[in-house]
């Protein structure tokens, strides 16, 4: 799990500070805010760390196929305002679990670019505990690692370049010793806890009237949910209690949220094509003919349980095309899930039923602010800036943003001003009115 996360020259971000992420994380704010830019600096070092190309720095993208997001170049990352030198810089926390070799670390990096113009690494430095390694840039790309506190570097050279941001190359590693070891367990921890990350995005790909499944078992969903139907096929045809807990926990999601009764898996005849029928007042419908909405909350429902335990689960607007009793069950959703099954919900949402509800869950005490944390994202100038909220123990928010979901309450005034104003005019109209 995520603990924290900073930014600096960013995007949209100047400056973040440090960011405590919590199980349960709802980041909230206007369009084009920044919100999005939080979750896309984690997917950049998943993608990072997922590259074919060992000796790469940051992968910014390009591949339509295997990466998750074209980034452009370097000034396309580099936050506008920035001041100083040209770099930016990506920091986190991590906590694994009990068991793990390493159980918790820290990561941060700072990116430049060389006479080229590609993006290449300035300084690296990864810890755990009391152990601290560090990668220098020096000059000609030539690099000095550095021990703990020790004062002089190990060695200097390029054979000393992190590969994929996350490690040092082996040579570097066997020049090391049994520093190098540690070193090596760190890096594998770090980068686990980025593999881990799973990602659905806002457009998911509407549905089909039927579908082929040969048999296999998908091992991702694809950041536009385009897999979550064949997940959900395995889990309702290959007959384990493992995967039938899929198409279960998404069927009892929908009935809470009370847009279907039942969740069904048919064949077509003897052939090797499916369809997807939702049971609803006595009523079967291909999941092609019932309102979009559920074929857009049904990728969200599927990773939940399709995520393996440990995983980070991050979401961008997961409650669209969901009537507003729908968007409020989602966040029950995350907080029962996140402790059954032992994920973190990373969530950038503009649904108000969605964090009321999440306030309530807190009054209830089914979840306390120790495990979720929430943010406003606004924008200030050029720079995005960060509010966290802070909630009582009732749910309530102690510094209310200006504007937050619109003006509830102006609204509310204003029509009881002129519901007041209505009657008086009746009442002197019809006062008038010869008897």
């Amino acid at each position: 799990m995520f603990t924290r996360l900073r930014l600096s020259n960013f995007k949209a971000w100047q400056e973040t500070n440090d960011i405590a992420l919590k199980p349960v994380t709802m980041l909230l704010g206007t369009n084009s805010s920044g919100k999005s830019s939080l979750i896309q600096s984690l997917l950049l070092l998943k993608q990072t760390v997922q590259s074919p190309d060992r000796s790469i720095h940051l992968n910014l993208g390009g591949d339509e196929i295997n990466d998750l997001f074209n980034f452009g170049d370097f000034d396309n990352v580099l936050h506008q305002g920035f001041s100083g030198a040209r770099q930016f810089s990506l920091s986190f926390s991590f906590q694994s679990p009990a068991s793990a070799r390493i159980n918790h670390g820290d990561f941060s990096c700072s990116y430049g670019q060389n006479s080229a113009g590609g993006v290449v690494i300035q300084d690296w430095l990864v810890k755990t505990d009391n152990r601290q390694f560090r990668s220098i840039r020096r000059e000609r790309g030539a690099y000095s690692v550095i021990i703990d506190d020790e004062s002089q570097p190990r060695d200097k050279g390029r054979h000393l370049s992190p590969e994929r941001s996350v490690s040092l190359s082996a040579e570097a590693i066997v020049m090391l010793g049994q520093d190098g070891n540690v070193l090596e367990d760190l890096s594998l921890s770090i980068r686990r806890e980025l593999e881990n990350i799973v990602y659905l995005g806002p457009l998911r790909r509407k549905p089909e009237r039927d579908y082929v499944w040969n048999k296999s078992k998908p091992g991702e969903l694809g950041s536009d949910g385009h897999r979550a139907i064949d997940v959900l096929l395995a889990s309702a045809l290959m007959k384990s209690e493992d995967q039938n807990r899929i198409i279960e926990g998404v069927s009892k999601w929908l009935v809470r949220m009370k847009v279907a009764d039942k969740l069904e898996v048919k064949q077509l005849g003897r052939s090797t094509r499916y369809e997807l029928v939702v049971h609803r007042d006595d009523v079967q419908a291909n999941l092609r003919d019932v309102g979009i909405g559920i074929s857009q909350v049904l990728p969200v429902l599927t990773i939940a349980y399709f995520a393996p335990t440990g995983s980070t689960i991050m979401l961008e607007e997961p409650e669209i095309h969901l009537h507003p009793l729908a968007q409020s069950v989602l966040a029950e959703l995350f907080v029962e899930v996140s402790k059954e099954r032992n994920v973190q919900f990373i969530i950038e949402t503009h649904s108000e039923h969605l964090f009321r509800r999440m306030q309530t869950l807190i009054a209830r005490q089914q979840i306390t602010t120790t495990d979720a944390a929430m943010y406003f994202v606004e924008r200030e100038g050029k720079a995005a800036r960060m509010r966290p909220l802070e909630l009582d123990d009732f749910g309530r928010v102690k510094n209310w943003p200006e504007g937050f979901f619109g003006d509830a309450l102006g609204e509310t005034r204003e029509q009881t001003a002129l519901a007041i104003q209505r009657a008086k005019e009746l009442r002197a109209r019809d006062g008038n009115v010869p008897g």
